[in-house]
């Protein structure tokens, strides 16, 4: 992880809940509340569309488990709000990446070869 003090990260007692990017570690911690905590943080003020995309997000994740890549949810989520404008709809929603923004706000790992937060990833 380049650019982590990992010595910070080692002495953060919140370090067992998230890793150095602030991605939650396991589901159980996550709650509305804590979304809502995680939201004001990048600066984004949760709508009803921002919900329906974390809900997405989190429900997926429990049926299939962990995405093969950042690209795999980008094609879900495109096909998913396609009718709403597709990824140019979702980075309204999450300026800094629909993948890595939105998963870290839906207390979910980030997918695999995910390095590029602003396009979701790297394959």
């Amino acid at each position: 992880m380049p650019g982590t003090d990992i010595n910070r990260y080692i002495l953060n007692e919140r370090a067992i809940e998230q890793d150095p990017e602030g991605y939650l570690m396991e589901l159980s911690p996550w709650s509305v509340d804590h979304a809502e905590q995680l939201a004001g943080e990048e600066h984004i003020n949760m709508t009803d569309e921002h919900w329906d995309v974390v809900n997405f997000l989190r429900d997926r994740f429990l049926r299939e488990g962990q995405a093969k890549s950042g690209r795999q949810v980008v094609e879900l989520l495109d096909k998913r709000y396609g009718d709403k404008g597709g990824r140019r709809y979702l980075y309204t929603l999450f300026p800094k990446g629909p993948v890595a923004q939105a998963s870290r706000i839906a207390g979910l790992p980030l997918p695999p070869y995910t390095t590029d937060p602003h396009f979701g990833s790297s394959e």
